[in-house]
């Protein structure tokens, strides 16, 4: 059961769209299902006689009964109330108990008190409620609603658990703020895709993803052309800024601005400098401008800083991995920011949804994710990726490593009862796999074309590697589907001078694989970033011999054969005059 509270300035207005046909014509049957007092509430819905006006008259006496200067200036207070779905209907009586606990919950009229907020709540569809209050009280008191949206959360929570309905995760107060009743309505009415606020939103965590400092954030956000307004000091320091969509303006013509603070918690100037300050080094700058118009090289570059950040979000320091967690959200806005065309709308909501697992009430050490910001700034400054070629290998190639890091990111959330950031990010980690699927499909069915023209004795040798590195998952890989791509890149990787066995165990020791959703798949990419393998291989001459790879269970009882490879360090494991 979701409540969402706002204020405006006009009941009657507010009516007139409640007992209206809707912006699609879905309001059915528009009429009251319980008042503050029930006989004095004229319903316009039942009653013929009973007019709009009437009812929005009634409800505005004690605004209107005090003076103009204690009148507040949005004295209207509005709450849809609705069901999940999937939960039954309720009754007419039911949404009147829950109309009565949300007002009594959040102080606008509580038991017993015959001087609070005229009150009424509208029902037009199956699964809500409209409750509409006026901020005056009878006795001409403001009615005290401190956190009045925590309070109807929580009412809510034990009205589902009171009827049986769905329990929704519970706020922790560390959301961004949503859109409005009204931001929405106008969105739909302009046109826009959505409401002002989430694109800005968008926008700002976006440019923050690729700024080494406070001026270059600034300088992307009239990059993005969006309006900025930025209030500084008189010796210059900036205290504060706003930002507003070109063209979104209120009525009297003027710009709708929104400050950070008002977007998200985190996106507040004081909280962008925390992040900020622990700035990055003048060398660590000039790698990531090597990086420039290479896209693939950025990626593959951002995989060690994911990959160190999974295993400290696994950790038990809670500012260390609440820090990773805003540094891979920060690499996932830059990804967002410079995918392809094929991928960027999933990874643009991968990111929105992963930008709610950024945020709890565990203090972050941003020091501690500054290798990720360098990552993200060099996917920003490296540009858009292609969606095929190298850059779609390796954007597949960092999306399986992110793929991980979401899911070390869920069971961080779980373990401290973060209930919202970790659907956040279980939904995050649904957008990834899809946009990987996607990134996948080429280089893996060229590896996959490889795999398959192995000679027997080749796929034997791989078995007893992943047998002898791997003996816990030797099965599972070798039934896996993707057990081709993997024989393909260990010869490969063999070609180039690595000795299997060993690769097999440093790919081990990055991290665990338990979580993967495909162990082969995982190893394909660690593998190939560990021996340097591009990753779209060119595939091998259609007139190679194709030979079919026998069923797993042959695989895996496959005899050990010799290997021909020579032994080589890890730490140089290139052949003598080898080149590369």
């Amino acid at each position: 059961m979701v409540p969402d509270i706002s204020t405006g300035g006009r009941t009657y207005g507010l009516l007139a769209y409640l007992y209206g046909p809707g912006r699609r014509d879905e309001h059915i049957d528009p009429h009251l299902v319980t008042a503050w007092m029930p006989e004095l509430a004229p319903d316009p819905g039942r009653d013929g006689a009973a007019t709009l006006k009437q009812l929005a008259d009634t409800l505005d006496l004690p605004v209107l009964a005090v003076p103009e200067d204690r009148r507040p200036a949005r004295h209207v207070w509005h709450c849809p109330v609705r069901t999940a779905p999937g939960d039954r209907y309720l009754t007419d009586s039911e949404w009147s108990e829950v109309a009565r606990r949300i007002v009594h919950a959040t102080g606008i009229a509580e038991y017993g008190d015959d001087k609070a907020c005229r009150w009424v709540a509208v029902r037009h569809a199956d699964d809500h409620i409209h409750i509409v209050a006026t901020l005056k009280r009878e006795d001409g008191r403001s009615p005290r609603r401190h956190q009045d949206g925590i309070r109807a959360q929580a009412e809510c929570r034990k009205i589902e658990k009171d009827w049986g309905l769905q329990i929704l995760n519970k706020g922790d107060g560390t959301a961004a703020q949503r859109p409005t009743s009204a931001e929405r309505a106008k969105a739909e009415r302009t046109g826009r895709p959505e409401p002002a606020r989430e694109t800005l939103r968008e926008h700002v965590r976006q440019a923050l993803a690729g700024a080494a400092d406070e001026a270059e954030f600034f300088h992307r956000l009239t990059e993005a052309d969006l309006r900025l307004e930025v209030r500084r000091a008189p010796s210059g320091d900036a205290l504060g800024y706003k930002v507003a969509l070109p063209g979104d303006r209120n009525r009297t013509g003027q710009p709708i601005w929104f400050p950070g603070s008002r977007l998200a918690p985190d996106l507040s100037l004081p909280q962008i400098r925390r992040r900020l300050q622990d700035g990055v080094s003048e060398d660590k700058l000039s790698s990531v401008k090597d990086l420039a118009d290479r896209p693939a090289h950025a990626r593959r570059a951002a995989m060690s800083a994911v990959e160190q950040a999974v295993t400290k979000i696994a950790g038990q320091d809670d500012a260390s991995g609440a820090a990773h967690l805003v540094g891979v959200g920060t690499v996932l806005d830059a990804v967002a920011q410079t995918a392809s065309t094929s991928s960027r709308e999933e990874l643009a909501k991968a990111a929105r949804a992963f930008e709610r697992a950024t945020r709890s009430h565990v203090r972050a050490e941003h020091a501690d994710h500054r290798a990720l910001r360098v990552a993200a700034r060099g996917i920003t400054q490296a540009g858009n990726a292609l969606g095929k070629g190298e850059d779609g290998g390796t954007t597949a190639m960092l999306l399986s490593t992110l793929v991980l890091a979401t899911i070390a990111a869920t069971r961080w959330h779980s373990a401290r009862g973060h209930a919202q950031q970790a659907a956040a990010a279980r939904q995050t980690a649904e957008h990834l796999r899809t946009a990987y699927r996607s990134a996948a499909a080429t280089p893996m069915s060229v590896m996959r074309s490889h795999g398959l023209r192995l000679s027997t004795p080749q796929r034997d040798r791989y078995v007893q590697a992943i047998k002898g590195a791997l003996p816990e998952h030797a099965d599972s890989v070798c039934r896996d589907p993707g057990w081709a791509a993997l024989a393909a890149t260990l010869d490969q990787a063999e070609r180039a001078g690595y000795r299997p066995e060993d690769l097999l165990r440093k790919a081990f020791e990055w991290r665990e694989l338990a979580t993967a959703d495909s162990v082969s798949g995982v190893l394909v990419w660690r593998l190939r970033r560990l021996a340097d393998l591009p990753a779209i291989p060119a595939p091998i001459p259609t007139s190679a011999p194709r030979m079919a790879l026998p069923e797993p269970s042959h695989l895996v009882d496959a005899p050990t054969r010799p290997t021909t490879s020579p032994h080589l360090d890890m730490e140089n494991p290139r052949r003598p005059g080898q080149r590369h």
